[in-house]
Formats: C-alpha cells, sequence, structure tokens
C-alpha cells in the first residue's frame, strides 16, 4: 500500500471539514526544520507551505485523530475493547476531590486539580513545566508554557480584564493550540494538559517513537463534549440569543450544560446555565466528528460532570496515572470526598450518558457527511 501524505489528508479530512486543527501534523512533521507545513489561519486547518521539500513519510496522516489508522495499536495498549462495552474508557479507579491548596481551589474551574498535579510534578522535579490553556477573554484562549505555580494560577485567567482583547479579537474560540507548543520545549520534561483529540495524537506519536513526544512524561485529559467557534459579526447574535453581555463573561466551565460565571457591582457571582443544543450555532463543526468524551487515552482524564461545585471528577486510567495520583494524595494536596460505590455507580451513569450522546452524534454526522460527499 502506497504511504499516505498530507495531500491525501488534505483530502480524506480537510475537505470533507473535520479536520479538529490539533496541530499534531504541524508539530511532528519529520521535515518541521523546513517548514512545510503550518496554519496559515489558526481557525482552519493547516497548509503546505514548502510542498516541494516533503518527504512524504506519512507521519502526518498516522498520527491524525480523524484518520484512526492507529487505533488497534492504542486500544491494545490502553486496554480498550469499543465505545459499546465501554463508553467512558477503560480505568482503574474513579474519585471525586478538590485541592488543599486554597489558591488552586478558588481559581480553578472546579477542584483545583490538575494544576495542583502539575505543581507536585514541578516541585519535585519530575517536570520542567506543563503546557497548559491560559484564558485571556470569553472564547480566547492560548496555549502556554507554565514552570510554576504563579504561572499555573495566572493562566487559570479567573479574574478577567477583557476589554482590550475584546476590541481585537475577531474570532472567538474556546479551542486551544496546544500540541504546537511543545516544539518549543523539545528538551524539556512535560506535562501535556489536553482535549481528547490532542492527547489521542499525542499517543499516536508515542507510538510510533516520533521525537519529541517521548518528552511529554504524563498526559492530563480534560472531558470534552464540543468546544466554541464564531466571529465578530456572530457576536450580536451571541448576546441577543442569550441574553447576555460579552464584557461581563468572567468563567466559562461545562458540566451538564455550558455555565457563564458574570460578573459585575449588582451581580458579583451571578451564573447562568444553557443546554448545549442552544449552542448548535456556534459549535466548532469538527467536534462532531469526534466521540471521545472522556478522554480515554490518557493517564488521568479530569472534568466537571458528575461532582458537586468545586470538586472534580477525576477518573485513573494508566498504572502511571494511579502512582501519580496516590502520591498526591499522600502529599496531603487534595481531598476526596467520601462517596459510596451507589455514589460511584452514579457518577459512571452519568459520566456514560454524555458519551452516549457524543458518541450517536458522531454516527450521525459521519452518516449524512458520507451521504451528502457521493450526492
Amino acid at each position: 500500500m502506497a504511504t499516505k501524505t498530507f495531500e491525501d489528508l488534505i483530502k480524506d479530512v480537510h475537505e470533507r471539514g473535520i479536520c479538529q486543527q490539533c496541530g499534531g501534523c504541524v508539530s511532528f512533521c519529520s521535515s518541521a526544520e523546513y517548514d512545510i507545513i503550518n496554519f496559515v489561519d489558526p481557525y482552519s486547518p493547516p497548509v503546505y507551505i514548502n510542498e516541494d521539500d516533503c518527504l512524504e513519510c506519512g507521519i502526518c496522516y498516522y498520527i491524525c485523530p480523524q484518520t484512526r489508522v492507529l487505533d488497534d495499536e492504542l486500544n491494545k495498549i490502553y486496554l480498550f475493547e469499543g465505545f459499546s462495552s465501554m463508553p467512558i474508557g477503560n480505568y482503574l479507579e474513579i474519585y471525586s476531590c478538590q485541592s488543599n491548596d486554597k489558591d488552586f481551589l478558588k481559581n480553578g474551574t472546579d477542584g483545583g486539580i490538575v494544576n495542583t498535579i502539575i505543581n507536585y510534578l514541578l516541585e519535585i522535579d519530575e517536570i520542567d513545566g506543563s503546557i497548559v490553556s491560559k484564558t485571556e477573554a470569553p472564547f480566547s484562549r492560548e496555549a502556554i508554557y507554565a514552570k510554576n505555580k504563579e504561572e499555573l494560577i495566572d493562566s487559570s485567567g479567573t479574574q478577567l480584564n477583557i476589554s482590550p482583547q475584546l476590541i481585537e479579537l475577531q474570532k472567538f474560540s474556546t479551542y486551544t493550540h496546544t500540541i504546537p507548543e511543545l516544539k518549543n520545549y523539545k528538551f524539556n520534561k512535560l506535562a501535556l494538559v489536553g482535549t481528547p483529540c490532542q492527547i489521542y495524537s499525542i499517543r499516536c506519536m508515542q507510538s510510533l517513537g516520533v521525537t519529541p513526544s517521548e518528552n511529554v512524561k504524563i498526559c492530563l485529559g480534560l472531558f470534552c463534549y464540543e468546544n466554541f467557534l464564531f466571529d465578530r459579526s456572530q457576536l450580536d447574535k451571541f448576546e441577543k440569543d442569550f441574553n447576555i453581555e460579552f464584557e461581563k463573561i468572567k468563567k466559562i466551565n461545562m458540566k451538564e450544560d455550558l455555565i457563564f460565571q458574570m460578573g459585575d457591582n449588582q451581580e458579583p457571582h451571578k451564573e447562568m446555565h444553557i443546554p448545549f443544543n442552544y449552542m448548535k450555532d456556534y459549535m466548532r463543526v469538527a467536534c462532531n466528528a469526534c466521540d471521545d468524551f472522556t478522554n480515554i487515552y490518557a493517564d488521568i482524564s479530569f472534568g466537571g460532570l458528575g461532582s458537586p461545585k468545586k470538586y472534580t471528577t477525576v477518573i485513573i486510567r494508566t498504572e502511571k496515572g494511579k502512582l501519580l495520583f496516590q502520591k498526591v494524595r499522600d502529599a496531603g494536596l487534595i481531598k476526596l470526598r467520601g462517596i459510596s460505590d451507589d455514589e460511584i455507580f452514579r457518577i459512571q451513569n452519568i459520566l456514560s450518558a454524555f458519551s452516549k450522546k457524543k458518541i450517536e452524534r458522531k454516527e450521525k454526522f459521519m452518516k449524512n457527511l458520507n451521504i451528502n460527499l457521493k450526492l
């Protein structure tokens, strides 16, 4: 069989509108030093920059989360038997917990657990830094390299001074291009926080032994139902649709629905909840082609769904993740919420229900996509 190239990736993924822009192909191209492919528009799929210098090695095609070439290999490694029997993937343990660090708990989206774990790894010199997402404004994030507690807290973005950013922004997105940041830290030991498509791409790279994926020492996966993207022309519609003043949004969270924490002098702690199906006009189209909600290939997965406010649901998936979480517990850095077997079963059911919704959404989307392509 002929080796697939970036040209095939364009045809099979980009032209079908299902590129998730994870950045794997850009970051781990074997000819990356020649700038063969890159993002010209951060909100569109990558393109050829210097096509004539392409080695046509096929790495870009193999590691794409939409081609699924390495599924069988990854599923063996991570003991995944398929969504029909494992809607939330294979796992070892499930917890509901929060950080004992007041700063991380205050600034964190849920229980502050992800930053607590990263900070622990930094303090014991297991990693040099972590690629995390920093919130610049509502629906505007960027990937940064955090190497200490202060930078982790800053990345949480609880207090947003958004007016200058809003003036400059032309597009609004909740998706962060995390993986391309790896190129800037090739000789560092890293923790990576990512969405399912990003973690999948990293695992493919590690399976193939693609440099510098070996520098990623731990994969911390976020629950992800969908991300959003819209341009400035839709901003007025967004505010009218949901009766929201964009500049008053202080934090965005996703649980059973989309949660906006609003802030002004009159109502400093107001929350607004919007069902996901109301956000269809603002959803990234490619998210319809993803069926992984709980981040099944991560070492540890995190999200707010299933836990009460200011607590994080934690799914331990690998022995590496289990050992790390135990060390963090033994260090007294987190507090577990005492939950019974019935409560764990309830959490499993909630996560499974959301996972099945996402799986069914992909099946329907891909079926309609294939029908339309044949017309």
